[in-house]
């Protein structure tokens, strides 16, 4: 029994950590988003907050989205729904469907979790230091509502070297027609 604990949270330990230190494979060649189509992005300075209460993000969220969103939850590497998403479109929070990125600055990284290497909108995403689990990382949060979303890491490809590494809980995908 406790061999097979031990193997378990060393698996878990090797994918948790794959997520922090893993290096892309392939890099977007567009590095400015393009239109967002039909999608109103408000100005960042202008923007409204939204506040809820933590019954009422319960209510809203589904189990797993609210755990991610409102607790700062990490679900499990590769099990997400948009990781290996390739479709042209938009990723907008989970909470509040403010567009976060788009699906021209979305690479594939080998972590398990869709990562991007910019938002759609400078303001969009709020960053802290996050020195949980005895790690250094920048936590990324949704900018109206709060919801943690991942983290930001330096070992993203070009133009920006960034790679937001982010829940697919925490986002849902409007489609480009």
């Amino acid at each position: 029994m406790q061999s097979k604990f031990f193997f378990l949270a060393c698996l878990c330990l090797l994918v948790f950590t794959q997520c922090n230190y893993a290096q892309p494979k392939a890099a977007a060649t567009n590095s400015e988003p393009s239109s967002v189509g039909k999608i109103e992005l408000p100005d960042p300075k202008k923007m409204t907050k939204i506040v809820k209460s933590d019954e009422e993000w319960r209510t809203l969220l589904g189990e797993e989205t609210y755990r991610v969103l409102r607790q700062g939850g990490t679900e499990c590497a590769f099990t997400g729904s948009y990781w290996n998403n390739k479709e042209n479109g938009i990723y907008l929070c989970a909470g509040c469907q403010l567009p976060l990125f788009e699906s021209a600055a979305k690479f594939e990284s080998g972590t398990g979790w869709p990562s991007f290497y910019q938002p759609i909108k400078k303001g969009y995403i709020e960053e802290k230091l996050d020195l949980s689990h005895n790690m250094k990382r920048i936590e990324i949060t949704c900018a109206r509502c709060g919801g943690h979303l991942g983290h930001v890491f330096d070992d993203g490809p070009k133009p920006t070297g960034l790679r937001y590494c982010v829940n697919s809980a925490s986002l849902t995908f409007e489609k480009k027609q």
